[in-house]
């Protein structure tokens, strides 16, 4: 892969991590609900899970997603329904003072593997592999993934501080439910140009 090539692999992976979807929206709810310190591990799983799923996808995956189409249908219920799930806890979030007692942001290992399930993570990667991988040679892969992940942490990191900045504004509960509804119904939107029925 030249000089080139990579930058553009760079370029698109940056492009692709920092735009909305579902991680990021997640994000940010996260950042205004628990603060960025707390929502570290969710940042650093999305980074581990997007890359090791950029390896896989690479690796073996897509091949049995072009054995088996059926897949894409599968997949494609699953995270649907796993993210209006999501959607409606952060939309029923409780306020801020009593989540320091009860609530938890995600883990490291539950947003790894919420990757799996996350349309967007699906469509990045499977685009990245066939563009910038496709005879899907060892080397070849590992750039793809390497670049995922040496430009997903700062490219997500915004989110999660865009959402400390208005922590502070969501103290008052009526605010904070409005925002969480809002990210919740912005979750539950962002499928749509990731399932294709966008123009």
């Amino acid at each position: 892969m030249n000089f080139a090539v990579l930058t553009a692999l760079i370029g698109c992976a940056f492009a692709a991590t920092i735009t909305p979807g579902p991680n990021n929206l997640m994000l940010m709810a996260s950042g205004a609900n628990f603060g960025f310190r707390r929502t570290m591990p969710h940042m650093l799983g999305i980074v581990g899970g997007v890359s090791a799923m950029a390896f896989l996808v690479g690796m073996s995956l897509m091949a049995v997603f072009d054995a088996v189409p059926a897949l894409n249908l599968v997949l494609t219920i699953l995270s649907v329904a796993y993210l209006i799930w999501l959607a409606a806890k952060i939309a029923i979030a409780a306020p801020i003072e009593e989540q320091d007692a009860g609530s938890n942001p995600m883990t490291f290992l539950e947003a790894a593997l919420f990757q799996w399930v996350n349309p967007k993570a699906w469509a990045m990667c499977l685009s990245a592999v066939t563009l910038y991988a496709p005879d899907r040679s060892l080397q070849s892969v590992v750039m793809v993934a390497g670049s995922f992940a040496s430009v997903c942490f700062p490219a997500i990191a915004v989110w999660a501080w865009l959402g400390t900045v208005v922590r502070r504004w969501l103290s008052n509960n009526t605010r904070l439910r409005i925002f969480n509804c809002t990210m919740a119904a912005l979750l539950v939107a962002s499928l749509y140009p990731i399932l294709g029925l966008g123009a």
